[in-house]
């Protein structure tokens, strides 16, 4: 049985762009969300795994582990306070991830910033199905399907 999750992202306009945005909630201390976005062990139950110097400065190679043919690409971390925020470029794409925890709930906020919203209509599913990979991945969950995302989530993006 299919899925088709209700799209949750959200689009600002910058002085120089767009910015993208999703949030994702855990019920769980930052430290351990941290660790779900910045450890490679963790990162590749929900994303990809890493080498590299994983620091503010450094370049990290990430193998896509859920694209076809695990393609492989250089990331620069251009920000990092740990455990609330790591700031990341690669290919020309920048995007950043805060956390915020309240009480025993840690939220998390994702931010793409895109100097326009050409090709939204596929970048906010991949992102939304990626996020969902992270929540599903720290409950040990049935990890989603990005048919799921897309094409149902385009036209709820190209509205934006």
């Amino acid at each position: 049985m299919t899925r088709h999750p209700e799209p949750t992202g959200r689009i600002h306009r910058t002085d120089t762009g767009v910015d993208l945005e999703l949030r994702r909630t855990f019920r769980a201390p930052i430290d351990d969300v941290w660790a779900s976005v910045t450890e490679s062990d963790r990162t590749a139950r929900w994303y990809g795994s890493w080498e590299g110097e994983g620091r503010e400065g450094g370049t990290i190679r990430v193998t896509m582990g859920f694209e076809e043919n695990s393609p492989v690409s250089d990331m620069t971390i251009v920000g990092c306070r740990a455990p609330h925020h790591v700031a990341v470029e690669s290919g020309g794409w920048h995007f950043e991830i805060t956390l915020a925890q309240t009480d025993d709930v840690t939220t998390l906020t994702f931010v793409h910033h895109l100097e326009s919203d050409e090709g939204i209509g596929d970048i906010g599913p991949g992102w939304e199905y990626y996020l969902d990979m992270l929540v599903a991945a720290r409950q040990d969950g049935q990890l989603p399907s990005f048919d799921d995302y897309y094409p149902s989530q385009s036209a709820y993006y190209l509205s934006l």
